[in-house]
C-alpha cells in the first residue's frame, strides 16, 4: 500500500532491479515507423490474447471440484517455489501525465547457500525519488512476498469464491473466479479479486487484483491514507510443472484526500532454478525427484531468508 507523501518519507530501503525485459519491446529513440508498427502489433496481440467471456457452466465437472483442485495445486505451487532460486525486480514510478516524476528501484537474487538455507542478495539499489509518496511496511512486506497472490486449500475457508464463466487467455482454455475475503481480520492481509485457472492443469495462471485492507482517512480527517492499486500478474509453466509468476504490473491512480497521484508499479520473476529439498514436494499427487547434485533446501520453506549488502559497481 501506498501513503500520501508527508513533510519527511522513510529513507526507502537499498534495494532493486537490473530493469531485464520480459516478452516486451523496450522503448528508446526510435523512427516514428518502427513506434507505429509496434503499437499496431501491441494491440493486435492484446486483441487475439484474451477472448470473450462466457458464462456458461463447465462441463463435466462442477465449479466445487475446480476449486478444490485449483487450490490444492496453489499449495503444491507454494511448497514448490520455497525450494527455486530467482531473481525478483521492483520498478514504482509516479508520473504526472505520462512524464516520470519519481522512481524507486529494488533488484535481488533469492538462492541458498551450501546448508540449503535461503539467502537474499542486492543487486541494484539506486537512489529513490519517490516525492509524492511513501511506500509503507505493507508494500516492502509484498516485495519480501514476492506480490505473489496464491490462495491455498489452506486458505479457502476465509474466501468467498464465485465462478464467472470461461475465457480464452492466449492458447489456454481457463475458467474464471472472483474472489474475496468473508471477513477482515486486524492485521492480516487479504487477496481480493480475480483469477483465471488453466483447464488442464488447474493452476491459476493469471490473476487481477490487490491485497487488502486499504486505510483512509475517516470522515473527521483523522488517520492515516494507505492505498494499493489492482495488479495483473501473468504466470509461465517452469520445468514443464508449476505456474509461477515472472510479470506483474500495475498502472492506475490512487486518489488520496488531497491529491491523485498516478502509480505505476513493475515486478518481473526470472532464472527460476530448482534446489533440492528434504520436503516432499508432491506434482499431480505424485512425488517429484530432487536433482542428485542439487544441495538440500531449507528445512522451514517460510523462513525468511538471510540478506547479503549490495556489491560495489566495478569503476
Amino acid at each position: 500500500m501506498y501513503m500520501r507523501q508527508s513533510a519527511s518519507a522513510w529513507d526507502l530501503v537499498r534495494d532493486s532491479v537490473r530493469d531485464s525485459v520480459w516478452s516486451s519491446v523496450s522503448f528508446g529513440k526510435v523512427a516514428l515507423t518502427l513506434a507505429l508498427l509496434v503499437l499496431t502489433c501491441g494491440i493486435a496481440a492484446a486483441q487475439k490474447g484474451e477472448g470473450d467471456l462466457d458464462p456458461t457452466p463447465p462441463k463435466g465437472i462442477t465449479t466445487d471440484e475446480i476449486i478444490k483442485r485449483f487450490t490444492t495445486r496453489e499449495k503444491e505451487f507454494t511448497e514448490a517455489r520455497a525450494h527455486y532460486a530467482y531473481r525478483e525486480s521492483v520498478k514504482v514510478q509516479t508520473l504526472e501525465g505520462d512524464t516520470v516524476d519519481g522512481e524507486w528501484q529494488q533488484v535481488f537474487d533469492i538462492t541458498f547457500d551450501d546448508k540449503g538455507k535461503k539467502v537474499r542478495t542486492v543487486v541494484f539499489a539506486p537512489q529513490a525519488s519517490l516525492q509524492r509518496i511513501t511506500m509503507s511496511r505493507e508494500d516492502f512486506d509484498d516485495i519480501e512476498n514476492d506480490f505473489r497472490f496464491v490462495i491455498t486449500a489452506d486458505d479457502l475457508p476465509q474466501y468467498d469464491v464465485l465462478y464467472k464463466g470461461q475465457q480464452k487467455q492466449d492458447e489456454l482454455d481457463t475458467y474464471v473466479f472472483d474472489i474475496a475475503p468473508k471477513t477482515i481480520e486486524k492485521g492480516k492481509r487479504y487477496f481480493q479479486g480475480k483469477v483465471w485457472v488453466d483447464q488442464q492443469d488447474f493452476q491459476i495462471v493469471k490473476s487481477f487484483g490487490k491485497p487488502v485492507p486499504e486505510t483512509h482517512v475517516s470522515k473527521k480527517g483523522h488517520g492515516q491514507e494507505n492505498l494499493t492499486p489492482n495488479f495483473t500478474t501473468y504466470r509461465e509453466q517452469i520445468d514443464g510443472k508449476y505456474w509461477f509468476p515472472t510479470y506483474a504490473k500495475a498502472d492506475e491512480d490512487l486518489n488520496f484526500v488531497n491529491e491523485s497521484v498516478r502509480i505505476r508499479q513493475i515486478v518481473k520473476w526470472s532464472d527460476y532454478k530448482q534446489f533440492g529439498s528434504s520436503v516432499r514436494i508432491t506434482y499431480n499427487g505424485q512425488e517429484l525427484e530432487k536433482p542428485k547434485d542439487a544441495p538440500d533446501a531449507a528445512k522451514n520453506p517460510a523462513e525468511k531468508p538471510a540478506e547479503k549488502p549490495a556489491e560495489k559497481p566495478k569503476q
